[in-house]
């Protein structure tokens, strides 16, 4: 009988990194056949506008307690985060090298060692 390998972490990120791929094959695709290649053909505004809303949506569904929408929603930030990646030039491997320098490091320690803004 097949085991579905669904939960185990390499999997989990394998998606996140499928996706990626996929989104960056789309990068330059016809916006009448892409929802990805529409997304980008507007522009990072009109791409980080919908991460917002996705990520309030998301907001929502755990204010709510609804488990349901709350994984239907993260799929979307995931999504939508990853759209934005794609845009900016990003790939997941610096995100996930940024996330790896961080363990071990308090929160509060982290956020103190990070430069101040000069407004």
């Amino acid at each position: 009988m097949p085991q579905n390998n669904a939960s185990s972490p390499a999997t989990r990120k394998d998606v996140l990194e499928r996706l990626y791929h996929t989104v960056m094959a789309r990068k330059g695709a016809s916006p009448s056949v892409s929802h990805s290649a529409r997304l980008m053909a507007r522009g990072r505004s009109k791409i980080a506008q919908k991460f917002g809303e996705e990520a309030v949506e998301c907001v929502i569904e755990a204010i709510k307690g609804d488990r349901n929408g709350l994984i239907s929603e993260s799929a979307d930030v995931l999504y939508h985060l990853i759209v934005m990646w794609v845009d900016a030039g990003i790939d997941p491997a610096d995100v996930w090298e940024e996330l790896a320098r961080r363990e071990g490091t308090s929160g509060i320690e982290e956020k103190a060692s990070r430069p101040k803004p000069s407004f």
